[in-house]
């Protein structure tokens, strides 16, 4: 038989846990609402007419859309993001979680094994690789109901 202390300190362990796996969950989702934002501003900049397209803000959202979209899911599976992590290391832990997210190609963003960084969206292709790849992973979640 259990005596009441012990009772006391495991219901109280129990509320812990529970309380860290809401904020992990709100936090989740706050990253995948600005990964959201982001891939919406770059989609709206994509739509200008040509000579209003201004690459660099498509780039930069893509990116940012990139790694929220990465954090999110991690942070939904529980998993601790530590500072300076690279689109490329977020992206290798989510392939830990789930085997069939490599099906996502990052090899086109030359800005993964890097901290973002503006010189990374200097010509077309970049630009488009990078919206492709955040619409990819945005794809892939919404297919598998991650988001």
């Amino acid at each position: 038989m259990i005596s009441e202390g012990i009772r006391r300190i495991i219901n109280f362990l129990f509320r812990i846990i529970k309380i860290k796996k809401q904020k992990m969950k709100s936090r989740s989702e706050a990253f995948f609402k600005e990964a959201e934002k982001k891939l919406k501003s770059a989609k709206e900049e994509l739509f200008k007419p040509a000579e209003d397209i201004v690459s660099y803000s498509v780039c930069k959202n893509a990116q940012f859309a990139i790694e929220n979209f990465l954090k999110g899911f991690l942070t939904k599976n529980n998993i601790e993001i530590q500072p300076n992590e690279t689109i490329a290391s977020l992206y290798d832990k989510c392939i830990i979680i789930d085997k069939n997210f490599s099906s996502v190609d990052l090899n086109a963003i030359g800005c993964k094994n890097h901290s973002i960084d503006s010189r990374y969206c200097s010509d077309i292709n970049t630009v488009s690789a990078c919206f492709d790849t955040a619409d990819s992973i945005d794809t892939y979640f919404r297919k598998n109901n991650i988001v």
